[in-house]
């Protein structure tokens, strides 16, 4: 977005600044510029002179040599090279120690070029007169300069006047970064009403009358509105005996400020009520709309349009259109077409100013491609409000510049009114989250200040529809930080109790988790969350098991990425396929990640996310290596007591006699076992593996990081060592489970220390023996008591038929 400040001005008169002070106080403020360039940076000493006399030189057959009254002193002689020049012009000439920006390509010099002075051929020359480009500008914003040559002033301009204020170069072109949110910036009006706040200046919105003859614009013309929810707001007004012409100095120079070419008086009246409200116009030839009637619909697919820059633009159903009684007109919000443009023989003007969905304008410039400065604007989502301030300032302008004759009334579709939102005044919060103590007077006069009004009856602030951006009570308190002055604002610190920076509890377990894994030798994998339906099979699902409900994904990169996996293991033992494939040794991974378990298929919320740990190995290590690995991060992670391993439930892709689940207080979490042969193969893994799954959300309950101290015992410990002949049924679980349970308080520890089968010992049974630990905290144990406990221990293992090894 860019502005003019004398544009600025225009709306707040008593603004006098530099650009420097504009832009640094406005960033300040929150409107933040870019940059900015001082049209007369390089310009001094320069003033309106009359050719008095213009002869030939007598050594070169191009230059002309020159007497100049400049208003004050004897007329100077110049040496002139521009071929218009010519006697009785009032020219712009930089005196004796003035300077020009640069050559005749609009070019700059830092410091621009001083003119001393010299001699030509042999001509002494006091001064220079100046083409338009030597005093830094172009013809783009000054169509009347001729292409080249130098600049005339109009016959009645005084001598001696000071030639860069009447070119209007004491000014400055500004270069703005406006967020999207602030949509009432995207006009100069929305900026020049910040300005005013910045700079505590009173703010003049233009003041628009009345216009229209006794007739009636709905007489005219007539609108319907199909898609009203891509078009909400469409109004129109007429405009006959129109006369084409030039548009006025001033506003063609505005226009250029923002990049805008100048073409006529209609098209720039459009083009300047788009930028001063941030209302995109258009206009039409009245006389090209068939039926005299607008229609706003929804293109046809594969429809084709001529826009006004004679490209043919092939359209969709999502494309609003602007239609007469027979065709297409325009791209409701782009462009207008050019089988109804302005041309020279217009006579009466149709003034369209609507409101489109910003989504699709967005959407759709982006598909045709062609983006402009309407649509541009429009994709931020513009107030529909303004529309009908837009066609009628369009109207005044017409009448003012006297080029045509304005219809009374407007046609105007609009069927759901914005209505400005009520924010509630809080300045207790507003100060809470400033860390200020302002008065709440004091800040109802800022919000004045930019268009927001208070009412004391309901306490709120009353926000107007074209600020869209203040929603809440935080929006107001950066309202009232950006003008008072953020740097003005006292430094404070944080309110509210203080917290130590430290990792969420699930992100320290999983932390925790890494570590123990590290420490035991195993090396982070990463896997997609992205798998194929035959890793089902690969890990041999059954049919009916409910992990094969898988999510599809809705736009795949391919079959193998198609569905969210719901099981860990297929990129655990994947990554140790790879390994095992590039011959290397005793592989050991873990992985961190989710499975995705769908609620309901197809979706209706969505799935149950669950953390999994995942070890794998191969090579050195087997089944009580794993267990020993997990055990090790429960105890870790505070879990005390043992875990429980049970058989209850086989799964097909472990080795049936070598996995179990495992449960913590009868609850699961998690599984352990070898791989299936026959899974192994799948995956082309040639020695036995290894796999143990921890499911972190069924862990979180049971683990803690409060650690209790224990001191030194200071009784002394007795062991007593128990053999046993077990039924090859019964488990060492089984067996823990009961001496846990009979061992009493006393029972400091036990450890299975032998397993044994074959001869003697029967078949269908085995040997064990374990090495139990009794302490008692308070006193030295006596035999009794030992004697006691283990007595408990062995009627509670021979009512599971086993007996003492003799």
């Amino acid at each position: 977005m860019n502005t003019s400040l004398s544009w600025i001005k225009r709306y707040v008169p008593d603004l006098d600044v530099t650009a420097r002070e504009y832009a640094d106080a406005m960033t300040l403020s929150g409107t933040k510029v870019e940059n900015f360039e001082e049209l007369d940076r390089d310009l001094k000493d320069i003033v309106v002179g009359e050719v008095l006399t213009c002869e030939p030189h007598p050594n070169s057959d191009h230059l002309h040599i020159c007497t100049v009254n400049v208003g004050k002193g004897e007329p100077l002689q110049i040496v002139c090279g521009a071929p218009n020049v010519a006697a009785g012009q009032k020219v712009p000439v930089v005196l004796e120690g003035g300077r020009v920006a640069g050559g005749r390509d609009g070019g700059r010099t830092a410091g621009g070029i001083e003119i001393k002075a010299g001699k030509l051929r042999g001509v002494e020359s006091h001064g220079m007169i100046c083409s338009i480009e030597e005093l830094g500008s172009t013809r783009e914003l000054y169509p009347e300069a001729p292409e080249y040559g130098i600049y005339v002033f109009p016959e009645d301009t005084e001598v001696g006047a000071d030639a860069i204020e009447l070119l209007g170069l004491h000014d400055a072109i500004i270069e703005y970064e406006i967020t999207s949110n602030r949509v009432d910036c995207y006009s100069v009006i929305g900026i020049a009403r910040e300005a005013a706040a910045t700079f505590g200046k009173e703010f003049h919105e233009p003041v628009i009358k009345e216009t229209g003859n006794d007739e009636k614009a709905s007489d005219y013309i007539s609108v319907e509105v199909i898609d009203k929810d891509l078009c909400p707001r469409f109004t129109a007004r007429v405009v006959k005996n129109v006369k084409l012409g030039p548009s006025p100095k001033w506003m063609q120079r505005a226009l250029a400020s923002n990049g805008i070419r100048p073409i006529n008086n209609v098209v720039d009246i459009t083009n300047y009520v788009m930028e001063e409200y941030g209302q995109p116009m258009h206009s039409y030839d009245y006389d090209l709309i068939a039926g005299h009637k607008i229609i706003v619909k929804r293109a046809e697919d594969g429809q084709e349009f001529t826009t006004l820059d004679g490209q043919v633009r092939k359209l969709d159903h999502d494309v609003i259109m602007i239609n007469d009684a027979e065709k297409p007109v325009g791209i409701g919000g782009i462009m207008g077409g050019e089988n109804s443009m302005i041309t020279d023989s217009v006579t009466t003007v149709l003034f369209e100013a609507a409101n489109f969905n910003g989504t699709n304008i967005r959407l759709s410039s982006k598909r045709i491609g062609l983006q402009t400065d309407a649509s541009q604007k429009f994709d931020k989502g513009l107030d529909p409000n303004t529309a009908e301030l837009a066609v009628n300032r369009a109207c005044e302008l017409m009448v003012e510049f006297g080029a045509g004759e304005v219809v009374g009334g407007i046609v105007d579709v609009y069927d759901e009114k914005w209505q400005p939102k009520k924010v509630p005044f809080e300045p207790a919060k507003i100060n809470a989250l400033l860390g200020t103590s302002f008065s709440g007077n004091m800040m109802i006069d800022i919000f004045e200040k930019v268009g927001l009004s208070y009412d004391e009856k309901e306490n709120v602030v009353i926000v107007p529809t074209w600020r869209q951006d203040v929603l809440r009570t935080c929006d107001l308190a950066e309202e009232v930080a950006r003008f008072y002055g953020y740097d003005k604002i006292p430094t404070t610190l944080p309110s509210g109790a203080a917290t130590a920076g430290k990792l969420q509890f699930d992100m320290r377990v999983l932390a925790l988790a890494r570590d123990v894994a590290e420490d035991c030798g195993f090396s982070q994998a990463y896997c997609y969350s992205f798998e194929s339906r035959k890793a089902f099979d690969r890990l041999m699902f059954a049919e009916n098991d409910p992990l094969r409900n898988a999510i599809e994904i809705a736009n795949p990169l391919g079959e193998d990425f198609s569905i969210m996996r719901t099981t860990s293991l297929n990129g655990m033992l994947t990554s140790l396929a790879t390994n095992y494939n590039r011959r290397n040794k005793n592989v050991r991974l873990y992985e961190h990640g989710n499975i995705y378990l769908p609620k309901s298929l197809p979706l209706t919320e969505l799935p149950d996310e669950r953390m999994q740990f995942t070890f794998g190995m191969y090579g050195e290590g087997d089944f009580f290596d794993m267990k020993g690995v997990v055990e090790l991060l429960l105890r870790k992670l505070g879990m005390a007591k043992k875990p429980e391993y049970t058989k209850e439930t086989l799964k097909n892709y472990l080795h049936p006699g070598r996995q179990a689940q495992i449960f913590y207080e009868g609850v699961r979490i998690g599984e352990i076992g070898e791989v299936h042969p026959l899974v192994r193969r799948n995956y082309e893994i040639g020695d036995r593996a290894y796999v143990a799954v921890i499911d972190i959300p069924a862990v979180l309950p049971f683990a803690t990081f409060d650690r209790k101290y224990t001191g030194i015992a200071k009784y002394p410990a007795v062991t007593r060592d128990i053999s046993m002949i077990v039924p090859h049924a019964v488990t060492a679980a089984e067996i823990e489970k009961v001496i846990a349970q009979r061992g009493g308080k006393i029972l400091e520890s036990y450890r299975l220390f032998d397993i044994y089968e074959g001869a003697p010992i029967t078949k269908g049974f085995k040997s064990m023996a374990y090495s139990l630990v009794f302490r008692h905290p308070d006193k030295t144990m006596e035999e009794s008591e030992i004697t006691s406990a283990m007595n408990k221990i062995l009627n509670g293992l021979e009512r599971m038929n086993i007996e003492l090894r003799k």
